[in-house]
This record gives C-alpha cells, sequence and structure tokens, in this order.
C-alpha cells in the first residue's frame, strides 16, 4: 500500500509540473508583441558601461523588414523606459528613420544603434 501512495504522489507532482510548465508557455506567447501579423526575437544590450547607448537586434527580418523596423523601435523604446534612462525620445545612430538600403541586415539580423535621451 506504502509503493502505491508513492507512485501516486509522483504522478500528482508530475501532473502539477507539466500544467504549471505548459502556463508559463502560454504567457509567453501571449506577451509576444505582433508586428504587422509577424513575431521577432530580439536582444538589447548596452554598448559599454554607459547604459544610454544600446544595441537592438531583431532576428528574421526577412519575415518583412518594415515590421521588424517597427519591432527594433519599440525593442529600443522599451529598453530606454524599462532601465529608468529617459523618455520614448531616442538618438539614433542607426535607426527606424535611417533610410532601408542603408540598414544594417546581416545573418537575416537587423541591427539599430541609438542613445536614450532623457
Amino acid at each position: 500500500m506504502a509503493g502505491m501512495t508513492g507512485r501516486i504522489a509522483k504522478g500528482v507532482a508530475l501532473a502539477a509540473l507539466c500544467a504549471v510548465a505548459l502556463g508559463a508557455c502560454g504567457t509567453a506567447k501571449s506577451k509576444r508583441t505582433l508586428f504587422d501579423g509577424f513575431y521577432f526575437k530580439s536582444k538589447v544590450k548596452r554598448l559599454d558601461d554607459d547604459y544610454s547607448r544600446f544595441i537592438v537586434s531583431i532576428q528574421n527580418a526577412s519575415q518583412s523588414v518594415d515590421a521588424a523596423i517597427q519591432a527594433g523601435e519599440y525593442f529600443g523604446t522599451r529598453y530606454c523606459l524599462e532601465t529608468g534612462l529617459g523618455t520614448s525620445r531616442i538618438k539614433w545612430r542607426v535607426g527606424p528613420e535611417t533610410p532601408v538600403e542603408q540598414l544594417v541586415i546581416v545573418d537575416d539580423t537587423l541591427t539599430f544603434e541609438g542613445e536614450c535621451n532623457p
């Protein structure tokens, strides 16, 4: 009987773990932002010790360059606001107003460079 109780406890624990894992997956997708019908994986990192200067990388830019540009602007703005470095104003070195033919797209990744502008 003790063996049966242990198996039931393990089964309940496994079911709970699966429910948590599946719940987390749904949450992650619901928090993703859609740009013209496309999702983009992004990465924002500071350039140096000065947190106000940053680079935004948007993967799979070939899905839609226009949508990738929107995503880059969004994630840059979010970085500045979340780090408390200013407002939504950004001085872009390469950014959403850069002509498309001058944008840096390497290995299907669009890269912007900017500075949070308080």
